[in-house]
C-alpha cells in the first residue's frame, strides 16, 4: 500500500513501484511525504484492521481492556518483522551504522509501534462502550496515532542534529507512554462487557 501511495505522488508510464520506492530517499519531498504521512497511515490502519477483522470476533475479546492489549501485542509483532527487515539489510551497511540503526530501531521503533497501537486500542475500547460514537472514536484514535507516528518519523529523519533530536524523541515517547499508561489504567476500572 505504501508503494502504491508513493507511486501516485508522481505516476510514470512504467509503474515500477518497487524500484521507485527503493529509491525514495533520493526524492526530497516525496521521501518526506512517504515517511511522515504514507508510512504512518498505512501501518497504523493495517495494525488496527487486523485486530478489527480477526481478533474482535473471538469470544475471548470481551472486555474493553482487550482492545488495547490485542492492538499492542499486534504492534509488537509488526515491529519485530520491521526490525527483522532492518537486520537483514545490516550486512549492506558499514558496521557502526548498522549497529546504531539496529539498536535505535529495537528501542525506539518497537516502543513507537506499541504506543501508537495502544492509542488506537484505547479509542477502539471506548467505541465498544459508546456504540453511538463508534466511527468518530475510531477515526480520532487512528488520527492521533498517525500524527504521533508521523512526528516520530520526521524527527528520525533529522539525524544531522542527533543530540537535540534524541531528546525530542525521548520526550515524545515518554509523553505518549504516560498517556497510554493513564488510559490503560482507566480501562482497567471498566467492568463492562465489550460488544462490537
Amino acid at each position: 500500500m505504501e508503494f502504491i501511495l508513493f507511486w501516485f505522488t508522481a505516476p510514470t508510464t512504467n509503474p515500477a513501484v518497487l524500484t521507485s520506492f527503493l529509491n525514495i530517499f533520493n526524492n526530497g519531498w516525496r521521501a518526506t511525504l512517504t515517511l511522515v504521512v504514507f508510512a504512518p497511515l498505512v501501518e497504523e490502519y493495517l495494525k488496527y484492521r487486523i485486530v478489527r477483522t480477526e481478533i474482535i470476533k473471538n469470544s475471548h475479546f470481551d472486555e474493553p481492556l482487550d482492545a488495547m492489549l490485542y492492538l499492542i501485542i499486534g504492534a509488537l509483532g509488526f515491529a519485530a518483522v520491521e526490525n527483522l527487515i532492518i537486520v537483514l539489510k545490516a550486512p549492506l551497511m558499514p558496521i557502526t551504522e548498522a549497529l546504531g540503526t539496529i539498536g535505535f530501531r529495537f528501542l525506539g521503533a518497537t516502543f513507537l509501534h506499541a504506543l501508537a497501537s495502544g492509542i488506537v486500542g484505547y479509542f477502539l475500547a471506548k467505541s465498544c462502550l459508546e456504540n453511538q460514537k463508534r466511527f468518530p472514536l475510531i477515526i480520532q484514535g487512528l488520527a492521533i496515532a498517525v500524527i504521533f507516528h508521523g512526528v516520530y518519523n520526521y524527527l528520525i529523519s533529522l539525524s544531522d542534529s542527533f543530540p537535540q533530536v534524541a531528546f525530542l524523541i525521548a520526550v515524545l515517547l515518554l509523553g505518549m507512554g504516560s498517556f497510554v499508561s493513564y488510559k490503560f489504567k482507566n480501562l482497567k476500572k471498566q467492568l463492562s462487557v465489550c460488544k462490537i
